[in-house]
């Protein structure tokens, strides 16, 4: 399977050539106001992150002075420390992992040379709850490398045993709420590969059963924020498995209504932060799939989706308080915000929240 970005180098475009807009109107009267803080956005064409701060009454964005801000070749993910004061990013062409700084007053972002070497094509990244670990999936290396993370200055130090061997090209992590256990997603299998992770060693061992058995060509991830049930798109079926969590072992099986239909090539799956709502983005549909989660089951009910979203749309997140979600669109260069409905979780509106001029690739928040 051939994942949009995900393999092989991108050609490095000046990051002179970007020209970043915040864009989109207001929220509409009675929604939950957004967290506010600040957003980043992966721009491999450009070997560069934006940075953007959010309102907190609109969640619209507006573009940092000075961003996009360079760094590796090919950001191709990015996670932020709990703390807010780091920022990483796997650098699928570069094989290594940066690591920024923030200004907390004025959304600056300074990267901290050297890089911090990783495996062949590091292409997904999950950092513990506590900031405490950091793992990266390397795609043509079929490992998983992980590292202990400095609390005062972000540094990455290569865990024991590191890295650890997994399934054919992983292109996705899941770490769960807990960080008990790791969920990888190989893009060559129809399955997910599940280990248990010791706390602070960040040493893992395969979950008795794995791997787990999922639709053909899972692509993302996400994990409810009970850690009782993790979906996986399934790019080459049009699918979204949904599995529930042994909360003892972390053993995988089917959610009652899985595998259950999403538009046309899934590529991206997430939860709000109330795990009520799943959202998928559709590469080749152009749209959004919307579901309601049963929270005892992990049953999905399909809403009056899906939702009309820019072309190729690659990714999608939900900001912390669960009032957008936003989507990074790669052909249309542009974030489209929607505005969720906080009863129903559909998605009554939309607007360009940031227009890129060159294909962002993934979203994420500062908590």
């Amino acid at each position: 399977m051939i994942l949009i970005k995900r393999t092989g180098l991108l050609v490095a475009v000046a990051a002179l050539a970007w020209l970043a807009s915040c864009g989109g109107s207001g929220s509409s009267s009675g929604s939950t106001p957004s967290a506010g803080g600040n957003a980043y956005v992966v721009v491999p064409e450009a070997n560069a992150i934006a940075s953007y701060r959010v309102s907190s009454g609109s969640g619209n964005l507006k573009a940092v002075l000075g961003s996009p801000f360079s760094g590796g070749t090919s950001p191709i993910s990015i996670a932020v420390h709990p703390s807010g004061k780091f920022v990483y990013t796997a650098n699928q062409g570069g094989g290594d992992i940066s690591l920024y700084t923030v200004n907390n007053s004025t959304g600056e972002l300074t990267e901290v040379l050297p890089r911090t070497p990783a495996g062949l094509n590091p292409t997904s990244l999950a950092l513990s709850s506590g900031g405490d670990l950091l793992f990266v999936a390397n795609q043509t290396s079929n490992s998983i490398s992980v590292y202990t993370v400095s609390s005062s200055s972000g540094a990455l130090t290569t865990a024991a045993g590191s890295p650890f061997p997994t399934g054919s090209r992983p292109v996705a992590l899941a770490l769960s709420p807990s960080g008990k256990f790791l969920y990888v997603a190989s893009s060559n299998l129809p399955q997910v590969f599940g280990y248990s992770v010791t706390s602070g060693t960040g040493s893992l061992q395969a979950i008795p059963g794995s791997p787990f058995p999922v639709g053909n060509g899972p692509s993302s991830l996400a994990i409810t924020p009970s850690e009782h049930f993790l979906y996986v798109t399934n790019f080459i079926d049009n699918t979204v498995s949904g599995l529930s969590i042994n909360s003892a072992s972390g053993a995988l099986s089917e959610a009652p209504d899985s595998p259950f239909i999403a538009g046309t090539g899934p590529i991206a799956v997430t939860v709000d932060p109330q795990g009520k709502f799943l959202y998928v983005t559709n590469l080749s549909s152009n749209n959004v799939s919307a579901y309601t989660i049963d929270a005892s089951t992990g049953a999905t009910t399909a809403l009056a989706s899906p939702f009309a979203a820019g072309t190729r749309p690659v990714s999608a997140t939900v900001d912390p308080a669960g009032a957008f979600l936003y989507v990074c669109n790669q052909s249309a260069k542009n974030i489209t915000k929607f505005q969720i409905n906080q009863e129903t979780g559909g998605l009554p509106s939309n607007t360009i929240a940031a227009t890129t001029n060159l294909a962002p690739q993934a979203l994420v928040f500062a908590k």
